[in-house]
């Protein structure tokens, strides 16, 4: 077994293009080698801003020798009158063996030749030495560049190239016009504190004689040494850090040699909002800043920052960024106060400078459109005139700080800002609240909206999005969702079951496509078209939910959906709310055993109901069941249970509780089992019209009473 190391050696690469191009790596190079029968024991992924490094341990010298059979034409092409055709004879050619050593074998699709040939496995540098290009340069990712005068495309010029097979050097050459880069056993250490080349003697040598030239080539191990000395850093000026996954991530990629710098600001810059602060810091300079204590938001005025630099000269370093930052502090500190002396309302009218779509007009007239929304779904709520109040303010005010200059040099304090400039203006804490948690949740995972105008704004702003792109026809496609529709639809459903909010989905969208419709110059040309495509888009999305965020089984998904019914799937968008927790539940009976037990009992009635001609809504068996029709005792008894079930099922539709219906559809399973088998059975098709019809609307009222729950045709048995 031998070691094997390849090194691609750059000038500084983008610190995102490093864990791309790793990732990358790590999908492809272990299963190539598998598929050349050179499985390695271990294969490592190293990466710094200067280079891009694999190290294939256990890594088998040649290939194995093996048998192989090779399939070749028909039979009946392959030989003519017991001669061998130019078919044979090219296919015996091309696998460099004799007409001789072919075999005709038969086989499902009829007889064809074969022949059998013991293939000499090559030798791993051979295979390794036609890889390598490979793997380098079909690495994909954004912002590619060319180099020199050649069309060889790369995030960065290439540099250098170490490629060793335990001590031996493979031969690789990258041409790049008048540019070659060829292997070597030369590579380079840390820029500033090992300028000379590291000459490696073996691959296993690797790790080692990098770190002694001042480089750690294992990202994992940069990242842990980051974080220790960012916590040891801050507890010197007894505070806290804030470690942001993210810049921990980036700023693992911009150093090869970490070293942790405490720097300082002035406390006057403590009075500008502490999100502001954070900002300038991560965003801008890749600082890590300190708070007072672990649960605390109060920040103290330092910073902590990643030097690639000597550390005998981390005090110029602290210096110099302490320059920079407060700089930069310093224009926040402007924006900020030339922000407030207008109140946020006089950002209002400015928004009509501002495009959202070029075919929807402007952020002003978006607010205008989603301020009637929200009064919309004011209505279905029955909420009373102050909270419509707050509302209405909010919805008019959420966007007014997108034409502020925070907000332009920082986008993503949108909604923070406009929460701290309505405070300024005199909002109340209510309006500015809602201002803030419209915007949430901002991805997956993130908070939602807590207050009530919060959530009816935020629903509000993606509702006029949803319709509006839709209604131009922008759907996502793929991976492509450029006004991040998924995202929009997907938190409006979460806000529901979140907020527990009895929101009709299906008539908020009739409402808002018949007002959107309604406005002059509207893009909606088929207003039932648009609620179809609309509709189906949000099944999807609560299907995509209740899977991938609830750990609902597929089936049981399906059947709260109604797969194949478009008026139980519209039932599902009626009632948001209650479709998820049909959902929740029957992953709970399924789990307890309970939905096994009912199981047989309402599939076998209902694929015998689907033989008659009751509706799905009917429940009362007063209405559609004949008593005077009975033969048997056990029609009078599912007559009977029917009766008693009757009210349990409107309860559980009412209240959303569906504990009692499924206990009820329990305690029926051996009335059922009474009707269909043993000495009170009955014969369900019987030949008079009038029993059979009675005895299916028996079995067709079953299967309503379980349909409130679920579509048990969709449910798969375990």
């Amino acid at each position: 077994m031998a070691t094997f190391l390849l090194e691609v050696g750059t000038e500084e690469l983008p610190a995102s293009f490093v864990g791309e191009a790793l990732a990358q790596w790590r999908s492809r190079i272990a299963s190539e080698l598998t598929e050349q029968f050179l499985t390695p024991e271990a294969v490592e992924f190293y990466g710094t801003p200067r280079r891009l490094a694999i190290l294939v341990k256990g890594l088998p010298v040649r290939q194995p020798d093996r048998d192989e059979e090779f399939k070749g034409p028909p039979a009946e092409k392959a030989f003519k009158h017991g001669k061998p055709t130019k078919a044979a004879e090219g296919f015996a050619r091309s696998r460099g063996v004799a007409v001789a050593d072919l075999e005709v074998r038969e086989t499902q699709k009829g007889a064809f030749i074969f022949v059998q040939q013991k293939i000499p496995g090559r030798p791993a540098a051979d295979i390794l030495t036609e890889l390598i290009p490979q793997w380098i340069l079909e690495l994909e990712g954004r912002r590619f560049m060319r180099w020199g005068d050649g069309d060889k495309r790369f995030p960065r010029p290439i540099r250098w190239l170490v490629s060793l097979l335990d001590d031996a050097v493979l031969p690789i050459r990258l041409e790049n016009g008048s540019e070659t880069c060829a292997s070597d056993r030369i590579s380079q250490g840390h820029r500033v504190l090992h300028p000379n080349p590291v000459v490696l003697s073996h691959a296993d040598d690797y790790s080692s004689a990098l770190k002694a030239a001042y480089v750690l080539v294992d990202p994992q191990e940069r990242s842990t040494r980051i974080s220790t000395q960012i916590k040891a850093a801050a507890q010197s000026v007894n505070g806290y850090p804030v470690i942001s996954p993210d810049l921990l991530a980036e700023v693992t990629q911009l150093v090869e040699w970490p070293t942790a710098v405490v720097g300082k600001f002035d406390l006057e810059f403590l009075a500008l909002p502490p999100e502001v602060v954070t900002m300038e810091m991560e965003s801008h300079q890749r600082y890590f800043p300190v708070r007072k204590s672990a649960d605390s938001r109060e920040l103290l005025p330092y910073f902590v920052t990643i030097s690639n630099g000597n550390p005998a000269k981390s005090n110029l370093i602290a210096e110099g960024n302490g320059r920079v930052i407060r700089a930069r502090l310093s224009d926040g500190k402007f924006f900020f106060d030339a922000d407030q002396t207008i109140p946020l309302a006089d950002y209002v009218p400015k928004l009509e400078t501002v495009t959202f779509e070029e075919r929807l007009g402007s952020l002003r007239d978006k607010v205008k459109r989603f301020c009637g929304i929200a009064e919309r779904i004011a209505d279905q709520l029955q909420l009373n005139p102050a909270e419509r109040t707050t509302i209405q303010r909010a919805a008019l005010l959420c966007k007014a700080d997108l034409v502020t200059q925070m907000v332009g040099e920082f986008p993503e304090l949108q909604g923070v800002m406009g929460q701290k400039y309505s405070l300024s203006s005199g909002e109340s804490e209510a309006v500015a609240t809602a201002i803030f948690e419209h915007y949430l949740p901002r991805g997956a995972g993130d908070a939602l909206p807590q207050s009530l105008a919060g959530q009816v704004v935020g629903i509000a702003d993606r509702l006029d999005t949803l319709v509006g792109i839709f209604s131009l026809d922008m759907t996502p496609t793929g991976s492509s969702d450029p006004f991040a529709l998924r995202r929009a639809a997907n938190a409006i459903v979460n806000i529901i079951w979140a907020a527990s909010s009895p929101l009709n989905l299906q008539q908020l969208l009739q409402d808002v496509i018949e007002d959107f419709a309604a406005a002059p110059e509207t893009p909606v040309k088929d207003a039932a078209a648009l609620q179809t495509q609309l509709q189906d888009f949000f099944l999807q999305r609560i299907r995509t939910l209740l899977q991938e965020e609830q750990g609902i089984d597929y089936d049981l998904v399906k059947a709260v959906l109604g797969e194949d019914d478009p008026e139980y799937a519209e039932r599902a968008l009626v009632d948001v709310l209650d479709v998820g927790d049909r959902a929740i539940f029957l992953q709970a009976i399924r789990a307890n055993g309970t939905l096994e037990r009912i199981y047989e009992t309402v599939n076998r009635a209902s694929r015998l109901a689907a033989q008659g001609d009751l509706d799905t809504h009917s429940l009362d068996p007063t209405a559609v069941v004949n008593s005077e029709l009975f033969q048997q005792p056990s029609e009078n008894a599912f007559y009977e249970t029917l009766q008693q079930l009757e009210p349990q099922t409107q309860a559980a539709r009412t209240e959303r509780d569906y504990r009692q219906l499924v206990a009820s559809l329990e305690q029926a399973a051996p009335v059922v089992s009474r009707f269909f088998d043993g000495p009170e059975s009955v014969l369900v098709m019987d030949d008079d019209p009038d029993i059979r019809r009675n005895r299916l609307n028996l079995l067709g009222l079953l299967r309503n009473h379980a349909r409130v729950l679920a579509d048990f045709g969709a449910i798969v048995k375990q």
